[in-house]
């Protein structure tokens, strides 16, 4: 039955295969440079030697394999022509003149007109054909035009001796043996040319490296003002716009950035401050107003725990909106500080194990960086029973991983539990004397370190918190 177009199948036609060739080229290509960048350097001075670097290599190897191909060859073959030229003219003149015996004449002329050093050789078969060099230009230009010109059985060696090539030619009763000088046969002064611009090479590369380096510094030092702002760490003291006028100008948006964060936080924290000492005034009035009042002294004890339950909540809403920025880096000795840490545990009536690998001391904000230990070790403190905290410094981080046998927190609600204020109403209700807002805090410090806080499970069957921030 014949087949019509209709009941050919979808899409095996040839306009649909280029369509589908048309749209697995993108994905093709987005698979290459993504190869491509895999094997990169990842830093921006190394990107830009290879910006330099590569583009120079390119075009100088267009340039050699344009003049060697087009130049060098060229020469070459006209020299090995003219070569074999003249040794032709001299077997045509013997063949010409066979009355002189010892072709005395022709092999003065050849070596006074033509530069050849001609010897009559009994007739011995030839040698052997010898190796050929690696780069053979030389062989291939002789042998090309000795068999064009002369077509006849030869022997060539042009390595036994760097200045001179030696040609054998077996002739009818004997062998003609030539010495040629290689510049004669070979353009021996290509090297010249390498060397030259080998050389303009490397003095652009002198130049350039030095430049590029000094265009790059001042990205690098923007980059340190930065990761140090983050951190809450103070700039660099010699941190000043330099550069290009694009490098400048982010210079300067960053200074102004950080003029306006700054200027941001001490207005945030004067009125803060206002706020507590109008709201602590009329706290402190409450309780005098109580003491003076009569009454059941139970209610007047109900509201006395209301007042302060209020004032530890505001001082909670406070240091939280307030944070730690003002504080200055400083050095934080671990050691000491597990060793109040086993002292808090003795009066808690926890069983605590604490390890410590590399350099006990970091450099952070020392107040800042205590509170977020003890935010997050006292909540293991108050739903455990047994603690363990390890510290690993080095490399220039530290991680800090503290675990516990308590009831845990579920997977889902562990990301829920650093948002502020939000208490849990399951076994582990974190911060259930307080406002909710102990984790929040943690983590507000360590990312103002430049870190993090994570929940995990902990083979203790409780609770794993991992506090990671650069030291």
């Amino acid at each position: 039955m014949a087949t019509t177009q209709l009941d050919k199948p979808k899409g095996s036609g040839p306009g649909d295969l280029a369509l589908r060739t048309l749209r697995a080229m993108p994905r093709a290509w987005n698979r290459f440079w993504r190869l491509i960048a895999l094997y990169m350097p990842k830093r921006l001075y190394a990107r830009s030697l290879i910006i330099v670097i590569a583009p120079m290599i390119l075009l100088q190897s267009v340039v050699a394999f344009v003049f060697m191909e087009r130049h060098w060859q060229t020469v070459t073959q006209r020299l090995s022509q003219a070569t074999i030229s003249d040794i032709a003219a001299v077997i045509d003149m013997m063949e010409t003149y066979p009355h002189d015996a010892d072709y005395a004449n022709i092999i003065r002329i050849a070596q006074d007109r033509m530069q050849l050093k001609v010897d009559l050789l009994p007739p011995d078969p030839l040698p052997p054909p010898g190796p050929k060099p690696f780069f053979s230009i030389l062989d291939e230009a002789l042998s090309s035009e000795i068999t064009k010109q002369i077509n006849r059985p030869f022997w060539i060696d042009t390595v036994g001796n760097s200045n001179v090539v030696e040609v054998r030619v077996q002739l009818e009763g004997k062998v003609l043996r030539v010495f040629v000088r290689r510049s004669q046969a070979y353009a021996s002064n290509t090297h010249i040319f390498l060397i030259w611009m080998v050389g303009t090479s490397l003095v652009l590369l002198m130049i350039a490296i030095p430049f590029l380096r000094n265009q790059i510094r001042p990205i690098l030092t923007l980059a340190e003002a930065a990761e140090s702002f983050g951190k809450g760490r103070p700039m660099p003291r010699d941190f000043r716009p330099r550069g290009a006028e694009e490098v400048r100008r982010a210079g300067f948006a960053f200074i102004q950035m950080r003029e306006r964060i700054e200027r941001q936080i001490e207005q945030r924290t004067a009125m803060l401050t206002g706020v507590s000492h109008d709201l602590r005034t009329i706290l402190t009035r409450f309780k005098l107003q109580l003491a003076l009042a009569g009454g059941k002294s139970e209610t007047k004890a109900a509201l006395n725990q209301d007042i302060d339950d209020m004032q530890s909540m505001l001082e909670g809403y406070l240091s939280f909106a307030r944070g730690e920025s003002a504080e200055d880096t400083g050095r934080f000795d671990l050691e000491t500080y597990f060793q109040k840490l086993g002292e808090e545990a003795q009066l808690r009536g926890c069983k605590l194990a604490t390890t410590l690998a590399g350099d006990p001391t970091v450099h952070v904000r020392p107040n800042a960086f205590a509170r977020l230990l003890s935010n997050v070790i006292g909540n293991a403190f108050r739903y455990a029973k047994t603690v363990e905290v390890h510290a690993n410094h080095g490399r220039g981080s530290l991680t800090v991983t503290i675990d516990d046998d308590g009831p845990g927190i579920a997977p889902d609600k562990r990301e829920e539990v650093f948002k502020p204020f939000l208490r849990l109403d399951e076994a582990r209700n974190l911060d259930a004397s307080g406002t909710g807002l102990g984790l929040s805090i943690a983590r507000d410090i360590a990312r103002s370190h430049g870190g993090e806080v994570s929940l995990e499970d902990s083979p203790l069957g409780g609770l794993r918190a991992v506090i990671k921030v650069p030291a």
